[in-house]
Parts: C-alpha cells; structure tokens; sequence
C-alpha cells in the first residue's frame, strides 16, 4: 500500500515542496513565453486561435516575413518602414528594391537580432535576414512552421514533458483521493500532451484543428495544475488516512 504525505517526515515535505512550487513557477513562465511568442500574429493584439492557426498554417494570402513584421515583431519597425517592406514583397522582392531600399531597412531593424544561418522560421519570425537570399527564402507564401521544425520541437516535448509528468505523478500518488479520480488526473496531461502535439500537426493540414491545441493545452494545465496543488494542499495539511470505498487510500 502507497504511503501517504501524512507519513512524511519533515525533509521529504520540504523536498517535494520545493520541488513542486520551482515546477509550477516554470510552468507559469511557460504560458507567459507562449503569449508572447504567439500573440499578435494575425495582426491583432492579444493571444487568439487564429494566432495559433497562423503558426502552424500560416498566412496563405502572405509572406511569412510580413506576418512576422505585422505581427510578433510589430514594435520593432516604424508604420512607413514596414509599408516599404510590404509593398516590395507584393512587387515581386526584387534584388535591385532591396539593395536600394530594403536592406537599409533590415540592418536598421532587423539584422542585430536575426543573424542565424540557419535561415528557418522561429515563433516570433525569420532568423535570418543577412542578405537577400536569405530574405528571399521568407519573402514566399505563408506556410507556418516548416514539418521538419515540428518535428524537432515534438520530439523535445515529448521527452520533455513526458519526464516532468512521471516527476509530478509519483509525489502524486500519495495523495488521499478516490482511485478513479487519481488515476484520472495522472493520466490527463499524459493525454493532452499526446493530442496537443498531434493536433500541431493537423493544424498544419487545416487551421480548425487549432481549436484542439488550445482546448488540450488547457486540460494539460487542469491536469498538472490539479496535481500540484492537491499534493501541496495534503502535505501541509495532513488529515486523517482515509479509505475509500473500493479499499483505496
């Protein structure tokens, strides 16, 4: 039979303890990296669905540039420069326009930050803008996340995320809560991570399935979120070990 906090001693409370609040310390810290990595992308202020739709997507009507530059990085470029960049890239993107007009632009703005060789498409826009191949390659139609970034950032959370939840979820087990309803919130995020990611992915083939990435994300965070503050909850204030009715603690 699994332990409860109430059998704790007074360093194992203060380990989980810690360990607990630096958890959901960093998980409020990712929610705020995502809005700001994601809000404002479709042109308007505040985090929205179509923010997310327009990353993994895209802006077919657009460049992957002027949504960058009317959305993430909006606050870095005047109204008139951003007019020049945009007109250009409706022009055609011309080698001799840019040489003339855009790459004073781009090394005013926009160069210090994205020097990158790598030449892909982050969350807040291209990484790099050194020359005008490079600009060239964002200057196309909008097609969000490129499939092989997908994969490269899916693989990282799923490893990732996939230990922290084994992490939060053995503390958890020793909480005092009916069976079904403990075995529901250590398999919730589990499964949230699991149809979040997947729906990134369908949400590249067709934008409604950005609905299914923001209602799985909030699940994932009832989920972790409910398993934290339980588990705080019962270390600190321990009460009697109960049994439920099927015999579990």
């Amino acid at each position: 039979m699994i332990q409860t906090f109430d059998h704790c001693d007074s360093s194992e409370r203060w380990l989980y303890t810690a360990y607990l609040l630096l958890i959901g310390v960093a998980y409020l810290m990712a929610l705020s990296y995502l809005y700001t990595s994601y809000q404002g992308i479709d042109g308007k202020a505040g985090l929205s669905v179509e923010d997310i739709a327009d990353n993994y997507y895209g802006n077919r009507s657009g460049t992957r540039l002027e949504a960058a530059l009317r959305g993430p990085m909006a606050a870095y470029i005047s109204v008139e420069q951003r007019y020049h960049v945009v007109s250009w890239l409706a022009a055609g993107a011309t080698r001799n326009e840019y040489e003339q007009i855009i790459r004073p632009v781009l090394a005013e703005r926009c160069i210090g930050c994205h020097r990158s060789t790598m030449g892909m498409m982050s969350a807040s826009g291209p990484s790099d803008l050194t020359s005008y191949a490079a600009v060239r390659k964002v200057a196309d139609v909008d097609a969000g996340v490129s499939l092989h970034t997908l994969m490269k950032v899916s693989h990282i959370h799923l490893f990732g995320i996939g230990l922290l939840l084994l992490s939060v979820g053995i503390i958890f087990r020793r909480a005092r809560l009916r069976s079904w309803l403990k075995t529901g919130l250590v398999l919730l995020p589990f499964v949230a991570v699991f149809v979040d990611i997947a729906a990134w992915f369908l949400t590249k083939w067709d934008p409604v399935y950005a609905y299914t990435v923001v209602i799985a994300g909030g699940f994932l965070g009832v989920g972790l979120g409910g398993q934290i503050v339980i588990s705080l909850y019962q270390l600190w204030l321990p009460g009697k070990t109960e049994k439920g009715p099927d015999g579990s603690s």
